[in-house]
């Protein structure tokens, strides 16, 4: 393959130069569409100090949730934590410091920093505690607050299918905050249920294009459910 060939053959080279203190933003939402096997290579390496941006902060024993029981979590930019009792420890100790953010101003900071936008004005949160301290404008007769986008040291990302210059398709729900988190990230790395070649994905189809993505990984994923209904039929 050419030089634009993105694909690395093992979980060491997809996070290499991963190091303490480091900004990490994760797609997924709940447990659909996380980056099983980048979560666990994080664990492994035994990074610390990271500054972590993600919807929520997984569960106990899995997702995030892994990196929490090492103490690998400094910070926590978030908009969701209530599945994670250990979260909920470290929070309440002062171990963990916490940042939380309305979901849908958290997907537009990473949108807008992958978009090269510095802040930008929104409604959500405006005299509220997340609104204290930040700036406001008035537009049209209504108060808006400055909040400031996000931009990653790396972002790890799932996606269904990648080709070998990375251009990624995400399935479903998977949609989620993962195309937003490719775009954000200095270093971005997907990993992905299929690899396919150049040429084979429909480019009307693709959702990342692979400008934005640094190393695909073909991945294995257990896919756990968070939270299992059945009927009482």
């Amino acid at each position: 393959m050419s030089g634009f060939d993105k694909v690395v053959q093992d979980y060491a080279q997809a996070m290499a130069g991963l190091t303490d203190n480091m900004t990490v933003i994760a797609g997924g939402f709940g447990l659909c569409g996380i980056p099983e096997g980048l979560i666990a290579q994080i664990q492994k390496m035994g990074t610390r100090g990271l500054t972590v941006v993600s919807n929520n902060a997984g569960v106990d024993g899995f997702g995030l949730g892994l990196l929490l029981e090492k103490h690998q979590i400094r910070k926590m930019i978030a908009s969701y934590v209530g599945e994670n009792a250990l979260f909920e420890q470290q929070l309440l100790s002062g171990e963990l410091e916490v940042e939380l953010t309305p979901q849908g101003t958290l997907a537009e900071k990473m949108r807008a920093g992958g978009a090269g936008i510095p802040a930008f004005f929104t409604a959500t949160g405006y005299g509220t505690p997340v609104g204290e301290g930040k700036e406001v404008r008035e537009f049209n007769g209504r108060p808006y607050i400055l909040e400031e986008s996000i931009r990653g040291d790396f972002a790890i990302v799932k996606g269904w299918k990648a080709d070998r210059y990375g251009n990624v398709v995400y399935r479903h729900t998977a949609q989620n905050f993962n195309p937003l988190a490719a775009t954000a990230g200095k270093i971005t790395v997907v990993e992905v249920e299929e690899i396919v070649e150049p040429g084979e994905l429909e480019p009307s189809q693709i959702h990342t294009p692979g400008i934005y993505v640094d190393r695909v990984i073909l991945g294995q994923f257990e896919k756990r459910i968070e939270k299992r209904t059945l009927s009482q039929a």
